[in-house]
C-alpha cells in the first residue's frame, strides 16, 4: 500500500501544467483497436489507468510503445488477437475503463468474452445502458456469473436508439461499435462531455462519418473496418476535471498558481463557480490565474449535473473549500450513491459536515481542519484528501494512495514543486 504523509499549511506558489484527459484517452485507446496500421497518441496522461488498458492490448499481440517524457504513445495493433485468459481477467477487473474495450472489438472482431470491470467503488454503475445499445446494433449477449460473451453473428448493423440515461461509457462505447457497423446509426440522449467529443474527433481521422457532435442527437456513419489500416496522429484534450479538482486545491490554500494548458471552454462551469464563491481567478488565454482572496469565501451550492454543468468527477475537493467558507454549503451528487464518502473523511479532520442523503451533503463553515489519518476511497475523494491535507495544521496520513495514481499523474511530484509538502512511502 502506498501512502502520502502531507504537512499542511504551507504557501503554495508556481505553475502546474494541466496533463491530457484521463477519460478521454481510455476510449481513443481503446478505439485503436479498429486500426491495423500505427498510431500515434500525444499528450497521454502517464498513470495507472492508462498503463493497465495498454498493457490489455500488449497482451493480445498489440506492440506499444509508451515515451513517459514525451507523454506520447505508438499503437501497432496489426497483430491483435483477442484472447482471454487469467492475466487479462486480472487486469479487467482493477479497470472500469476496460468496459471501452468491448465496442471497437466487436466492431472489428465480432465476439469477445469478458468479465465485469471493476474501478472505483462509488455506487451501481450497471451496463443495460451499454447492453441495450450492443443489442440494437445486432449483438448477442450472453452473461454467465460475473463473465459476458458477446457476439455479432450477422455483423453489427446501424440502428436508431434512445438511452436510458445519457452515460458516458456507454456514449463513447456505442460510438466505437456504431463505427463499424454497417449504415447510419443514431444515438439520443447521447452524453456530450468534452472526452465524448474528443473520442468523435479521433474517430473522423478514422474517416468514420459524425453529425451532431457535441449535442444530445448524434449520428455516427459507419465504415469497414475488417482491412483498415492507417497510420494516424491524435493529441488529446487538457483534463478539465483534472484542471477543476487542482482549482479547488489552489482557492482552498489560498495560493498564488497558474494552472496551465486548460480549454477554457470546458472549465466555463468551474470557473463560473469560483467566482460566485470569491475565488481570486482570472483567465488569460489557455491560463487559469489565482491569486490571493481578497475578502472571505461564501457558500455556495455544489450540484453535478449534465455538462456543460459541474461533472461529478470535478466536485469532490470543492467540499475542502466549502469548509474554508462562510455559510452552509451543499453538495448535491446526483449521479452516484456511493461517492459521498469523503464527507465522512472530512468529518475526521473537525470539518462540520453530515450526508443527508446518498445523494446530498452539508457543510458548515468556516472551520480549522487538522491533520489526521484518511483513506483514498476513489480517485477523486484521494484528491479531496490531498487538498484537505494542505489545508490543515499538522501531519495527515493518506492510506492508499496507489489509488489516486489511476487518475493523476505524479500528483505528489507536481505538488513538491510549488512547495507543498507532501512524501510518498510504502506500508
Amino acid at each position: 500500500m502506498e501512502l502520502f504523509t502531507i504537512r499542511g499549511g504551507k504557501p503554495l506558489s508556481g505553475i502546474i501544467p494541466i496533463s491530457g484527459s484521463k477519460n478521454a484517452a481510455l476510449p481513443i485507446i481503446a478505439a485503436t483497436v479498429l486500426n491495423s496500421g500505427i498510431t500515434r497518441l500525444y499528450n497521454v496522461p502517464m498513470i495507472q489507468d492508462v498503463l493497465n488498458l495498454c498493457e490489455i492490448l500488449r497482451l493480445w499481440g498489440s506492440r506499444i510503445t509508451v515515451d513517459q517524457s514525451a507523454h506520447a504513445v505508438t499503437i501497432d495493433n496489426s497483430k491483435l488477437v483477442i484472447q482471454i485468459n487469467e492475466t487479462i481477467f486480472g487486469l479487467v477487473r482493477k479497470l472500469r475503463g476496460s468496459i471501452l474495450l468491448v465496442g471497437s472489438i466487436l466492431a472489428k472482431f465480432g465476439s469477445l468474452t469478458i468479465p465485469l470491470p471493476g474501478g472505483d467503488i462509488i455506487g451501481a454503475r450497471p451496463l443495460d445502458v451499454h447492453f441495450d445499445g450492443f443489442q440494437s446494433l445486432g449483438a448477442e449477449i450472453n452473461q454467465t456469473g460475473e463473465t459476458v460473451t458477446l457476439s455479432v453473428p450477422k455483423g453489427l448493423t446501424g440502428s436508431s436508439m434512445v438511452l436510458k440515461e445519457p452515460s458516458v461509457t456507454a456514449t463513447e462505447n456505442l460510438i466505437m461499435a456504431a463505427a463499424g457497423a454497417k449504415g447510419e446509426t443514431t444515438i439520443r440522449l447521447a452524453a456530450i462531455e468534452p472526452h465524448v467529443q474528443d473520442l468523435c474527433r479521433f474517430l473522423e481521422k478514422f474517416g468514420v462519418g459524425f453529425d451532431g457532435i457535441g449535442t444530445h442527437w448524434i449520428t455516427i456513419l459507419g465504415k469497414d473496418f475488417s482491412s483498415w489500416s492507417q497510420n494516424v496522429e491524435y493529441t488529446i484534450i487538457p483534463d478539465s476535471d483534472e484542471a477543476m479538482n487542482l482549482s479547488a486545491l489552489v482557492a482552498a490554500t489560498r495560493s498564488e498558481v497558474d494552472l496551465r494548458g486548460i480549454r477554457p471552454e470546458y472549465c466555463e462551469a468551474g470557473i463560473n463557480k469560483l467566482q460566485e464563491i470569491g475565488v481570486n481567478v482570472s483567465l488569460v488565454e489557455t491560463s487559469m490565474i489565482f491569486r490571493k482572496p481578497t475578502s472571505g469565501y461564501r457558500a455556495a451550492k455544489y450540484q453535478c449535473g449534465l455538462y456543460p454543468k459541474l461533472m461529478s468527477d470535478q466536485i469532490p475537493p470543492f467540499a475542502v473549500l466549502a469548509t474554508q467558507a462562510n455559510g452552509v454549503s451543499m453538495i448535491q451528487e446526483w449521479m452516484y450513491e456511493g461517492r459521498l464518502g469523503y464527507v465522512t473523511e472530512l468529518s475526521k479532520m473537525g470539518a462540520n459536515a453530515m450526508i443527508l442523503d446518498p445523494h446530498r451533503a452539508i457543510i458548515v463553515g468556516p472551520t480549522s481542519l487538522r491533520g489526521a489519518e484518511l483513506k483514498s476511497l476513489d480517485i477523486r475523494a484521494g484528491m479531496t484528501m490531498i487538498v484537505a491535507g494542505l489545508v490543515a495544521e499538522g501531519e495527515t496520513t493518506i492510506l492508499d494512495a496507489q489509488i489516486i495514481d489511476r487518475g493523476f499523474e505524479a500528483i505528489d511530484n507536481r505538488l513538491r514543486a510549488i512547495g507543498a509538502d507532501i512524501i510518498r512511502s510504502s506500508k
